[in-house]
């Protein structure tokens, strides 16, 4: 099954909106999404969308602190507030959580708060914001719902990118699948640990996950590494692995643990091709355009892989671009074997 995009022709947007708002006639907009690394890269083009379609918006966006890096300079938004989660716990909670919330209303509360989270949290946060209106999506978490004012019909889209494409869509844009764009910051310059540059067009391996049976083990890593020999490799991400951290090779550049954001997305950057295991760098990567090969094991590429025709995909021993997907392949849970370091390892050497 072919990933699923909007075909609409961009065109001039119309008084007239599903969320009954008139967004020529508003100036303020708050985008509520906080999390995750993959889900902030997600939202990028539905944010770039709706600022290209009315200019004139002054748009801020909450993010987690961790992930605000991934909004540096953006030139559609006026403003982060970041939401510091993990500083407004203790029984001091409601009264941490109150004086935080005044940020959102500086200078003024916005006039309409954009929820992409869908989560009881997410939608609390829209609500203290003092927004005259609040949108969300329809498949919505954790009765979110209950504070919109309106929720958008998700229940056609297949991807995360098309459920927040679909929101601002609601809002009168026309979504141009040929220009969807995706503002990223250049990244912070990081040089061999060695000493030196980093070597041009090495092979980029992102290969552990937080999620449970998404990662490569360091066996496999190790594998990987010997049979893209003699291409420069650089390994990226973090781990608690100590094995993996002592993977070495003589074309090796062995940097988990060692990247922040913003040297990870300066890595990238200059990656010649990316090999990514299901996670946010790898949702980075396929931003970025970089030469893609996304690993899946137990996830739906249809719903989370590389939002880019051209970015492809290992999945159930098959290695297959996202544009030719086969549906009876996607629902299976098929671990990494040695024939599927071998296939991966094939796709990233030259000829």
């Amino acid at each position: 099954m072919p990933i699923k995009m909007s075909q609409q022709d961009p065109s001039t947007p119309s008084s007239t909106s599903a969320c009954g708002v008139d967004f020529n006639e508003i100036d303020r907009v708050l985008v509520v999404k906080p999390s995750s690394f993959g889900d902030v890269i997600h939202a990028l083009p539905a944010v770039n969308a709706l600022k290209a379609t009315f200019p004139h918006l002054k748009i801020t966006w909450v993010v987690n602190p961790e992930w605000s890096p991934i909004l540096e300079g953006n030139p559609d938004l006026v403003g982060v507030v970041e939401f510091p989660r993990r500083h407004l716990g203790g029984p001091m909670a409601p009264v941490r959580f109150a004086r935080w919330a005044q940020l959102l209303q500086k200078p003024e509360p916005p006039d309409v708060a954009l929820d992409f989270q869908g989560l009881f949290r997410s939608a609390l946060i829209s609500r203290v914001s003092h927004a005259r209106h609040i949108f969300g999506l329809r498949d919505c978490r954790e009765c979110s719902g209950w504070f919109y004012d309106y929720k958008a019909d998700t229940r056609e889209c297949t991807h995360a990118v098309d459920r927040y494409l679909q929101l601002v869509a609601s809002c009168g844009v026309k979504i141009n699948r040929r220009a969807l764009h995706s503002p990223l910051p250049d990244g912070a310059p990081i040089g061999h640990p060695d000493g030196g540059e980093l070597p041009a067009n090495a092979v980029v391996i992102h290969p552990f996950s937080r999620g449970e049976g998404k990662s490569l083990d360091a066996a496999q890593v190790q594998a990987l590494v010997e049979k893209l020999d003699p291409l420069p490799v650089i390994l990226v991400g973090s781990t608690d692995d100590a094995d993996a951290c002592n993977i070495s090779n003589r074309r090796l550049i062995n940097m988990l643990n060692r990247t922040s954001i913003s040297q990870l997305i300066y890595v990238m950057r200059q990656a010649g091709k990316v090999i990514s295991v299901d996670s946010g760098p790898m949702h980075l990567a396929a931003a970025l355009d970089r030469p893609l090969l996304g690993i899946h094991t137990w996830t739906d590429p249809r719903r989370v892989g590389p939002y880019r025709p051209d970015a492809y995909v290992w999945k159930a021993g098959k290695i297959m671009r996202m544009d030719g997907l086969k549906p009876e392949l996607c629902g299976q849970n098929v671990p990494i074997g040695e024939g599927g370091i071998d296939s991966i390892a094939d796709w990233a050497l030259p000829g």
